[in-house]
């Protein structure tokens, strides 16, 4: 069994992050370890107020007690973490790596035209220090404008503008890209998967609910159907069928998060 381990802050409550990683990467039957930078209440998108204890001091006497034990991981995924984080971040990834070990990045900082609150200006330059050299980035377009210093739109990207903003992430050092949000349809939403030397496109049903940790469902499912041996784009593919499935079975008061919980069957029988 692959083993992996995901560097994200633990939300308490809300549905994101390090609770959803967890649970959704060990349903795709990969070994999944934990190591939060930061812990909160819950999370800021749609709350009033949050803790934060950062646990930054932590990482170095984690990663020292990894290596005296020989501990090692066939991957890595990181999402949420602030920039007193990077650099514990990038050496346990130098320290604790096995032979041939995936970087997964999510570089949750923005959406919807703005960075996430608690963000300087300046972060995004310092979240491509984790995408440089890293085998899969998955950003949102709002992400990828700001990773990339493009013009941050809210809509209306043409495939020319699209594959700009690839092109500019590779450049970066990612060496496959998975852009999510893509549309030049009005009731087609999907991602943009690129390898570098091509570009596929992978579309759903654009569904009108908006909701909190879409995105770490994504990239969870994702980091786990590749360790399972599925493509990337195949992992796209799936990742967005249970994102809407999950948005699916989510009741209308629960604004939080989604209920992605009830669609976990569905998950592991198309892991297999």
């Amino acid at each position: 069994m692959k083993k992996l381990l995901t560097i994200q802050d633990i939300s308490c409550v809300g549905q994101c992050s390090t609770t959803v990683a967890l649970p959704l990467i060990s349903a795709c039957g990969v070994e999944c370890a934990i190591l939060p930078p930061a812990i909160l209440s819950n999370h800021t998108g749609g709350f009033k107020t949050w803790s934060f204890a950062d646990l930054t001091g932590e990482l170095g006497n984690v990663e020292k007690k990894w290596v005296e034990q020989g501990i090692k991981f066939d991957a890595f995924y990181t999402g949420y973490v602030c920039e007193s984080h990077i650099d514990p971040i990038l050496s346990i990834v130098r320290t604790c790596s096995n032979e041939g070990a995936l970087r997964f990045v999510d570089p949750a900082m923005a959406d919807n035209g703005k960075l996430y609150t608690g963000f300087a200006d300046d972060f995004p330059s310092k979240m491509a220090r984790l995408c440089d050299g890293a085998d899969y980035v998955l950003p949102n377009l709002t992400e990828a404008a700001f990773l990339t210093n493009s013009e941050v739109k809210l809509s209306g990207y043409t495939q020319e503008e699209i594959e700009s903003l690839i092109a500019k992430l590779h450049r970066l050092g990612a060496k496959n890209v998975i852009l999510t949000g893509v549309s030049f349809d009005s009731d087609k939403l999907g991602s943009a998967i690129s390898d570098g030397s091509k570009i596929e496109y992978d579309f759903n049903q654009r569904l009108t609910r908006m909701s909190h940790g879409t995105g770490d469902v994504f990239a969870s499912v994702f980091a786990g159907a590749v360790m399972r041996g599925k493509t990337a784009l195949e992992a796209a593919a799936l990742a967005a069928d249970i994102v809407c499935e999950a948005i699916n079975a989510t009741s209308d008061d629960h604004w939080y998060g989604v209920s992605f919980e009830k669609v976990m069957p569905s998950l592991v029988n198309a892991i297999g």
